[in-house]
């Protein structure tokens, strides 16, 4: 990709390592988006990338705020674009520390400022290295990961609207250096680099260096093991997957099928619902919580797994992805006439769609117990709890959903539950009634 006839460079070198890493890509990238921290590492593949040709490419700079040099380092990469003719965001942060630690709270506020900036079809450009992918394997394999783990940073994966590159991942950081230093490129020295403190500088600065003097190739050994377990991951992903799909009908997913799986095989599925769902990495007590739950008789008691920002909870024989919806207050009650969106204490908003109003104002209130309900296709009323146990409805859904029903008294919805009257009254108006979770257009700000 970068002309040059000699192949002892280490321009060379980065090419080819760039142009075998871009082989292996779904499809070809147009349009870039360079993760640009101002460090040797992005330096150079700035440089690397804005010689390429048949690429629109535009860098982003991520001001995180946290060092007292930002606001420099910030400028020197605004020079450094501008002598390249490369545009350049930048992008101001706020980091909010959890609980698991600065460096992963600095990366979920970087990776999110990427996403803002990317269009579909773009591919956001990380500089990491040979040398950054054997640190991940240890780190990770000090943390008793699996092969999922152990496969440490891909040389590209889906990111949405688009896919995020590493092109650098099979070139060492001596190549990085040489190629830095043989081009004159300036580049930042972040000082919190060299704070051993966190677990990444430890193993570079102490452990790295000491299985180098030993194994003068460990860090291309190392990424070797992360190479082989990417593919070995990938295997078992697709029959987790294949698994999942008998298993989960979304968002629940249903314990006897993981029953009848081997403890291993269950453990692994649960894991690929629970990325599903978007969630950080399963504790290794949620797999200790898996395996009690399976344990216990199909008609168990409700139970609950809370970890980061996620909430499973087992009701029946089936695991649910629990929102935090809290339940209508007992004594709310309102009237509705569907002309515009309702939205209900809880965050829950109703909607209806393609007919002005309703006949006349209805109810809308919280269950109060005892309520019948005639469903379609039945001639008589039944009572509403029964409905929505053989319905399979979660019990916190039932506490949260509201209930519309006509002056005298007939129940005509709970939640997304229609009666035999509403459903042909939405027929005849080609109408819809939506219930809409908490921040769902078109519920009102």
């Amino acid at each position: 990709m970068v002309p040059t006839p000699e192949r002892h460079t280490a321009a060379y070198r980065l090419a080819e390592a760039i142009d075998n890493s871009a082989a292996g890509l779904p499809q070809r990238p147009r349009q870039l988006l360079l993760g640009y921290s101002g460090g040797l590492d992005s330096s150079v593949l700035l440089h690397l990338i804005a010689q390429m040709p048949g690429f629109q490419t535009r860098a982003i700079h991520v001001h995180h705020g946290l060092q007292s040099q930002a606001d420099a380092w910030a400028q020197h990469c605004q020079q450094q674009c501008q002598r390249l003719g490369v545009p350049l965001i930048i992008e101001h942060v706020q980091v909010q520390a959890t609980g698991d630690g600065p460096e992963a709270a600095a990366r979920r506020a970087r990776h999110a400022a990427f996403a803002r900036h990317m269009h579909a079809g773009d591919c956001l450009l990380l500089a990491h290295h040979l040398d950054d992918q054997a640190e991940t394997f240890l780190m990770r394999a000090l943390r008793g990961a699996g092969p999922d783990g152990l496969a440490a940073m891909r040389p590209w994966r889906a990111f949405p609207p688009g896919l995020l590159w590493r092109p650098l991942l099979a070139a060492s950081r001596e190549q990085i250096l040489a190629y830095a230093q043989e081009n004159g490129i300036a580049w930042i020295d972040d000082p919190s680099n060299q704070d051993a403190h966190f677990e990444r500088n430890w193993l570079r600065q102490e452990i790295m260096p000491r299985l180098r003097a030993r194994l003068p190739d460990a860090a291309s050994k190392l990424a070797q093991a992360a190479r082989l377990q990417t593919e070995a991951s990938a295997l078992l992903q697709a029959d987790d997957a294949a698994i999942l799909g008998t298993a989960a009908q979304a968002p629940v997913l249903a314990l006897a099928t993981l029953r009848a799986l081997p403890p291993a095989r269950a453990a692994r599925v649960f894991r690929h619902w629970s990325t599903q769902q978007g969630w950080p990495p399963l504790p290794a007590r949620a797999i200790d919580w898996l395996q009690a739950e399976l344990a216990k008789p199909a008609g168990s008691r409700e139970s609950e797994l809370r970890w980061g920002n996620a909430r499973v909870l087992r009701w029946r024989d089936a695991l649910y992805p629990a929102s935090e919806i809290a339940p209508l207050p007992d004594d709310f009650q309102t009237r509705w006439d569907g002309r515009e969106p309702l939205r209900l204490p809880n965050g829950l908003c109703w909607q209806l769609e393609g007919s002005a109003i309703f006949d006349s104002p209805l109810y809308v209130g919280a269950r109060g117990g005892g309520e019948k309900i005639r469903l379609p296709g039945r001639s008589h009323r039944h009572l509403l709890k029964h409905a929505l146990q053989q319905r399979h409805i979660a019990p916190w859904l039932r506490r949260a959903w509201p209930l519309l029903s006509t002056p005298d008294g007939r129940v005509l919805a709970h939640g997304e539950l229609h009666s035999a009257e509403l459903e042909a009254w939405l027929e005849q108006h080609q109408a819809r009634l939506l219930l809409q979770m908490p921040g769902e257009p078109p519920c009102p700000p």
